[in-house]
């Protein structure tokens, strides 16, 4: 069974590429001294230090084998603009205006997506209603708590 894509940027790859192998070549090291060092103060039934330490590995596991899976499946967004550049597609900064206030946003895949940082999935309700508009249009994004009425101001990339 052929799993499905993830889109992702260049920059995305690269920094899931480090975080995995700060994974395996750092933390799953220090997780095992920590292990080891748990092992030899004896009794490990009330070990907190052991515990923790398992617990540790576990999410540690759990996440590079979450990262190999994407790393798999990554599809590379193509960046360079094909046609015109001011339609929001992935990869996209866009700037827009909702209620008089800017806000900018750049699309990006699902497993990138970090809102804080201005950064959205193409799967959310900004970034479905954006892409495919252009410079200037008025666009209604649907979320769960409202309907918005956003202008795109500029799109670049």
């Amino acid at each position: 069974m052929q799993r499905e894509r993830i889109p992702i940027t260049k920059a995305g790859l690269q920094a899931l590429r480090e975080e995995l192998d700060d994974l395996v070549n750092r933390r799953r090291v220090e997780i095992a001294q920590a292990l080891q060092a748990a092992r030899e103060e004896g009794d490990l039934r009330e070990n907190a230090g052991y515990d923790a330490a398992k617990h540790d590995q576990a999410f540690i596991e759990g996440r590079i084998r979450e990262i190999e899976d994407i790393l798999r499946r990554a599809e590379v967004i193509d960046e360079a603009p094909n046609g015109d550049a001011r339609v929001v597609r992935l990869g996209s900064t866009v700037t827009i205006e909702i209620d008089g206030a800017q806000e900018t946003y750049t699309i990006v895949g699902a497993v990138e997506a970090k809102p804080s940082a201005g950064r959205i999935s193409n799967e959310s309700p900004f970034g479905r209603a954006l892409l495919g508009h252009r410079e200037g249009e008025e666009v209604e994004i649907q979320t769960p708590a409202a309907v918005l009425h956003a202008r795109i101001i500029t799109v670049e990339g």
